[in-house]
Parts: structure tokens; sequence; C-alpha cells
């Protein structure tokens, strides 16, 4: 007499658990039959405002306790990462855990874009924090649906461009491409009416490097003769914590680019305050009255460091830090989808997890980046950077998960 494997109950019961609960929030699903099954197991169509409407995602479903890993869960990526990653409608992956009856969700699409074509994951982490159930489907939809748009028009360009770098750009910000003759790749990004610019090199590892088009010419020209030039110039050219064409060892095409970028987005600043008007309120903090965000007037490498020094003050001062902090996350409502799909891969990696497990002042100084930025993840809600002009532990304002003793913070954005 023919046997049913336990394993395809269980992955029914997974497929059947996602798909009621995705129609009880009336969203639109379509499951694919077996037989045709090459990596994914469902089609959503969102709908909002019982309108259906254009966003779609496929989904591939998994159950079990054979998916449960360390820190999370892991969904082989095998044969299907190009169709994955590449594909016009991205794939989320959902998880089935038959113990605690609960449903956990990321985006493989995302990872293994992140990842890039040569680095390709050979599973998708899922975090235990990305809950997919009545009270996170809001939040999850919102992510999805921003996430599908995000490949429209111009914005896909700025998606593209980001992915590639690790760099979530605004779509008022001025993004601009550049390939060189090594096919290595350059990425121009500055905000609307900024003095500053911020270099994104493929050959620097995307490291991200501030130039002014004074200091681009620093290294190419004498300097001027500050005497008929405002002091801003003046100081924009020897400030030395911007970075030069020599300190970037760009060549003289990509040094011309630059220069034409800084030019051609000026250009279209004034026309734009042209049009509109330079007293409309385009919501830069610059007309809200809130305070800028100098993300470049402070070293990469201080910002760093400074922010570790913090954390192992902390571990120190209250062992139980890191697991308080985990579980304030997991029972924040409002935590942000995006933190949570990025919360996968890096859960997902025990070396990542186990390097801010161990974290301690012996060992703070190989704290790898990915560690870095999970521990930031676990235990910080936000960091603020203020004017450059003011001390350390003030310009740098550090938001915690759970307030320092003592202190009166809500973690909040106020």
């Amino acid at each position: 007499m023919p046997k049913i494997h336990k394993g395809r109950r269980v992955g029914q019961a997974a497929v059947n658990a996602v798909r009621t609960l995705l129609e009880e929030h009336d969203h639109i699903v379509q499951e694919i039959s077996g037989q045709n099954d090459f990596g994914e197991d469902l089609y959503v169509t969102f709908v909002e405002d019982e309108h259906v409407t254009s966003d779609v995602i496929r989904v591939q479903v998994k159950g079990g306790d054979k998916w449960r890993r360390a820190n999370g869960y892991a969904v082989p990526v095998s044969h299907h990462g190009d169709t994955w990653a590449d594909g016009n409608i991205p794939v989320y992956c959902v998880v089935y855990d038959p113990d605690n009856k609960q449903l956990f969700w990321a985006n493989a699409t995302q990872q293994l874009r992140r990842s890039g074509p040569f680095n390709r994951p050979k599973a998708i982490g899922v975090s235990p924090n990305a809950v997919l159930a009545g009270t996170t489907m809001s939040s999850f939809v919102a992510q999805a649906r921003r996430y599908v748009g995000r490949y429209r028009g111009r914005q896909a360009v700025l998606t593209h461009l980001g992915e590639m770098s690790g760099v979530e750009f605004d779509p008022a910000d001025h993004v601009l491409h550049f390939v060189n003759g090594y096919d290595e790749d350059l990425i121009f990004w500055r905000h609307p009416g900024a003095e500053l610019a911020t270099l994104l090199h493929s050959a620097l590892d995307w490291e991200p490097y501030l130039v002014s088009l004074a200091s681009l010419m620093r290294s190419e020209m004498a300097p001027p003769d500050f005497v008929a030039v405002d002091e801003a110039a003046a100081r924009l050219w020897n400030d030395h914590d911007l970075s030069s064409a020599e300190d970037l060892e760009l060549s003289q095409p990509e040094i011309m680019w630059v220069a034409s970028c800084f030019m051609s987005t000026r250009q279209a600043d004034e026309e734009s305050e042209a049009i509109f008007g330079s007293d409309e309120c385009d919501g830069r903090p610059s007309c809200t009255g809130e305070e800028p965000v100098e993300h470049g007037n402070i070293a990469a490498d201080v910002l760093h460091q400074y922010v570790i020094d913090r954390i192992v003050t902390r571990f120190e001062a209250e062992p139980d830090l890191l697991s308080r902090s985990i579980s304030a996350m997991r029972e924040d409502c409002e935590i942000e989808p995006e933190f949570v799909a990025e919360l996968g891969p890096l859960e997902a990696d025990p070396r990542t997890v186990r390097q801010v497990t161990k974290l301690s002042r012996s060992t703070m100084g190989d704290l790898g980046p990915d560690a870095f930025r999970l521990a930031v993840l676990y235990l910080i809600h936000r960091i603020y950077i203020g004017g450059p002009s003011l001390p350390l532990d003030e310009q740098v304002r550090i938001v915690w998960r759970i307030p320092e003793p003592g202190h009166e913070q809500a973690a909040t954005d106020g």
C-alpha cells in the first residue's frame, strides 16, 4: 500500500498556514501545482482597501524543524539562485515551525542581490524576529509592496545601484553611475542642495568617501588665491578629512566624470529652485527645522570605533544587555521590516552571531563588519549625527533599545 511521507504532510500544512493567513487579510493567493513547482509554492497579489493592486510576490514555503538553525532558520538556495535573484517578481521564503506554530519570513531576492552573483549564499537566512502573523501582517505587506515598487521607473536604477553598493538611496538623491576601463563601478551620491558628495568605488570595497569639488581637485592643481574667494571655499579646499583624487587613486577620466557630476547636479538643484521657489519646503532638514544629519562630517572609522566602545562599555556593566535587547526588539510591533529583512542573513552565519555574543574589550578589535551591523541592529534603535564642532560624545547620539541605567530615554525618533 502506498505510503505518504511525513515531510509532504508537514510541507502542505505549511503552505495551508501561509495561504490561510494571507487570505484572512483579503490578499489573493494562487497555489502552484506540485508538478509545476520550480522553487515557488504561491503567487500572492496584494489587496488594499478592497482594491486589487499590481504588486505581486512569489513565495517559497518550507515546513518542519529541519529548517531550524542555532539562531533562526535557513532555506536552501540550491539551483534557484538565478531565478530567485534575477526574476521580474521577487521571491520571499516563509518557514513554518511546527513546534511553536509560527511563520517566519525573509526576502530571498533581496539577500541574493546584496550578495552579488559571484558570492551567492547556500541558504536564505530567516530571522526568528521576522514573525509573519496577524499582528505583523500590515508591516510585512508594506515592506513587500515597497520592495516591489523599487523595480519601477527610476527607482529600479536606484535599487540596482543600492543593492550593488550596500547603500539605501533616497528617491530625491542625486545618484550617478560610471564604469571605468577596468569594469570597476563608481557611484556619485549627493543630497539635493548639499555642498559635499559621497563617492562609492567597487575597487575600494564600496567604502564611502566624502568629497567636495575643491577637495577633488586639491591634488590636481595649485591652490587658488583665496584672498578673492569666500572663507567657505578655502575651508573646503583645506579640509583634509575630505578625500582628493590622489587619495582615491582616480584616473583623469574618473576625475572629469566626478567633476561633471558636481556641476550637473548643482545645475539641477538651481533649476528645481527656479521652478518651485527657494521658500517652498521640500522636506529637507534645512527647511523643516530638523537637525541635519551630517553623515560625512565624522570619519567612518571614528564613528565605528566610538559605537563599538559604547557597546562594550555597556556589556561590561550589564552582562544581560544583549538578551534583554533582543527580547525588546522581538516585542516591538513597530520594528521596521527593513531591519527584520536584514537580520536573516546575519543571524544565519554562526561566526557572525558568535562574534556578537562573545564581544568584549579584548575581542572588539576582531569584530567583523557583519557582526558590527548585527550588534547595532540588536542593541540600538537609532544613531543621530550632529554638527562636527560638537565633542564626540555630543556629536553622536545613540538611542538604545534598552535605555541606559539612570537615563530617561524613549526608544523613538523623537
